[in-house]
C-alpha cells in the first residue's frame, strides 16, 4: 500500500480556556466569520467546510494553511505538532 508523509506545515493555534478572546487572534485573516459559543455553554462551535464543529475546553484551535479554522483534540494536536521557539531578539529571519 502507498505511504504519505505530512508535509512540514507552520501553523497558528491556540488551546481555548472557554473565553472568546483567547480566540480572537486567530480570527484575523481567518476565512471563518461567524464562530460562536452559546452562553452558559463550555463550547465554542466553529463552521468548517465539513460543518460546524465543536471545541470544548482544552482543545486547540487551528489556522489552516488557507484562513480557516478547525478545532483538534489535545492528544491528536501533540501527536501532530511541534512549537516552535520564539525567535531571539536580534536574530535575522530568513
Amino acid at each position: 500500500m502507498p505511504q504519505f508523509r505530512k508535509k512540514p506545515v507552520v501553523i497558528e493555534a491556540v488551546q481555548w480556556d472557554g473565553n472568546m478572546t483567547t480566540v480572537e487572534p486567530l480570527l484575523v485573516g481567518s476565512t471563518c466569520e461567524n464562530v460562536s459559543q452559546n452562553l452558559g455553554s463550555p463550547a465554542l462551535y466553529i463552521p468548517t467546510l465539513e460543518g460546524e464543529m465543536r471545541a470544548d475546553v482544552g482543545d486547540w484551535i487551528i489556522k489552516g494553511v488557507k484562513g480557516e479554522l478547525y478545532p483538534c483534540k489535545p492528544d491528536i494536536f501533540a501527536a501532530t505538532y511541534d512549537a516552535i521557539p520564539a525567535p531571539s531578539e536580534g536574530a535575522s529571519k530568513p
